[in-house]
Formats: structure tokens, sequence, C-alpha cells
């Protein structure tokens, strides 16, 4: 009896596959760690900023806040995004913090990585 064996395992170009989608998930994958890290050095800083300012009667001082993002991001190096960028919105659910960006990593050749990054955060209330 002559039993056709039929082939176990990876062939080469299965292997080379495999290989080439694991390296451009990794290359992502590297690429992505410092944005996130970063952004969570912006929402972090907004967030205490945000908590330490306090609105009363909705009248915030723009220039103490501005002053407190610029300080955070002089430890944290923030360098994605400007304390200029981020808005003090008045409306009628009262002060908030907002900021809304895309941070970029160039991958290969003309391709690059965009994530787009927005958060609002309320500004605590001193009256009340």
């Amino acid at each position: 009896m002559n039993f056709r064996r039929k082939q176990l395992g990876l062939g080469l170009w299965g292997l080379l596959f495999v290989l080439a989608v694991g390296g451009f998930a990794a290359l992502v994958l590297v690429k992505c760690i410092p944005i996130y890290l970063n952004e969570a050095s912006v929402t972090r800083a907004v967030h205490d900023v945000a908590s330490k300012s306090s609105s009363s009667s909705g009248e915030v001082d723009i220039a103490a806040v501005r002053d407190s993002l610029q300080r955070r991001w002089d430890i944290d190096y923030i360098k994605t995004l400007e304390p200029k960028d981020i808005q003090v919105v008045h409306d009628q659910r009262g002060v908030s913090l907002s900021y809304d960006y895309e941070a970029r990593a160039h991958l290969f050749y003309n391709i690059d990585l965009v994530i787009h990054f927005a958060e609002e955060v309320p500004v605590r209330s001193s009256a009340g």
C-alpha cells in the first residue's frame, strides 16, 4: 500500500506570510505605544488642571489654566499638543477644558499612522 503523506505544519510561503503579518503588526504596535503614552500624559494633565481650577459662577481664570497646563507640559515633556490648543468651553452644562487633535507616526514610504484624540473635561465647580 502506497499512501500519500499529507504535509504537516507550515510551508515556506506560509511561514513567510505569517512572519510578514507578524512583523507589520509589531511595527504598528511599536509606533502606537509612544502616541498612546503621550495621550495618557495629556489626559492626566488636563484632568489634574481641571480638578484644581475652580469655576465660581462660570468664571475661570484662563491665564491661570494656561500657566498650569504649560507647567504640566514642561514636566511631562508633551510635544504632540500645545497648551494653547486646550480650549476653555462655556456652555449650559458649565465650564470645561476641551481638546481635539490627531497624532501621526510615519510607518514606511508615504504611509503614516493617524490616531485621533478628543476629550472634554468638566472644570470643578466651587459653588455648591
